[in-house]
């Protein structure tokens, strides 16, 4: 047997390197990416394309806004409004609050949790508003609230519908009561587009939690929400230590949300997009086109 290996051995071709030339080639670092799932190694440029979705086992990880924007925008059509609107320290929480937002703003390119604008979603005319898990956990502060109320009152005054894409860990606790505040002020404003009869659509991604999913997040005329995504206002290790009871399988899952009548449908990322426009075009019954301007 071993005389076998040998004789392999003596006919594996053999490379010259190239006079100059590095013998070892180098291999990119980023090529692969792991899914935090399944742990499978997943080609980077395959896994973007597919908008950070497993081709394994289908789990969605979290996009940051402008990957959202991306994806849901027709090219070129965001325009941002509101860029400029950043949080204050009402309660003087001190200098690491201060630093850890500029990091923030550093490595998401937001001024806060909240990016807005107007675009065009398959040529549909909409406001558009999406959070940013990357930002302190997309908590919902005084400007998160401001932005959205803001969107809500320029689609009120152009005319136009309002999708909202969320995800969210809460109410920011460094603001204490002005965060929560933001909880009465966004249903408000939610309140004021049902009433001049203009479409409200939300889009629930992993995670929306707390006082977001108890406000604006669950006021849509029509909620979607992405496989998997984790929905609720308490956690679940906290639900189960108050009642003291074990909760149902798949509890907070945005299918269990779906199976009990809280949301409309669970779509998966690379059918949003179209299904967003279906929604439009039923309930805006508008086939015109509008271009993005201030």
């Amino acid at each position: 047997m071993s005389g076998f290996f040998d004789r392999l051995r003596s006919q594996r071709p053999k490379t010259t390197a190239q006079p100059g030339a590095n013998a070892s080639r180098e291999i990119p670092d980023n090529l692969w990416v792991k899914c935090s799932r399944c742990h499978t190694a997943v080609f980077r440029k395959v896994f973007e394309e597919q908008f950070k979705v497993c081709d394994k086992c289908g789990y969605h990880h979290k996009l940051t806004a402008w990957e959202r924007v991306s994806l849901l925008s027709d090219p070129d059509a965001f325009l941002e409004w509101d860029a400029g609107i950043t949080p204050a320290d009402p309660l003087q929480f001190g200098p690491d609050y201060q630093r850890k937002l500029e990091e923030d703003r550093q490595k998401t390119r937001l001024g806060d949790a909240v990016l807005s604008g107007r675009t065009l979603l398959a040529n549909h005319p909409v406001a558009l508003g999406v959070m940013d898990f990357a930002f302190r956990g997309g908590s919902m502060g005084s400007v998160v609230g401001e932005k959205i109320t803001m969107l809500m009152e320029r689609a009120l005054s152009e005319r136009l519908p309002t999708i909202v894409v969320t995800s969210s860990g809460g109410a920011r606790m460094q603001e204490g009561i002005y965060s929560l505040m933001q909880m009465a002020k966004t249903s408000a404003a939610r309140v004021r587009l049902q009433e001049a009869g203009l479409p409200y659509l939300v889009v629930l991604t992993d995670p929306t939690t707390a006082g977001v999913a108890a406000s604006f997040a669950a006021l849509g005329d029509v909620i979607l929400a992405e496989p998997d995504a984790i929905i609720g206002f308490s956690g679940a290790r906290v639900i189960e230590q108050t009642i003291r009871q074990k909760l149902p399988e798949g509890f907070q899952t945005s299918e269990f949300y779906l199976k009990h009548g809280f949301i409309d449908s669970v779509v998966p990322r690379k059918d949003l997009k179209s299904s967003l426009a279906r929604l439009l075009g039923f309930l805006t019954r508008s086939g015109s086109v509008a271009s993005v301007t201030e």
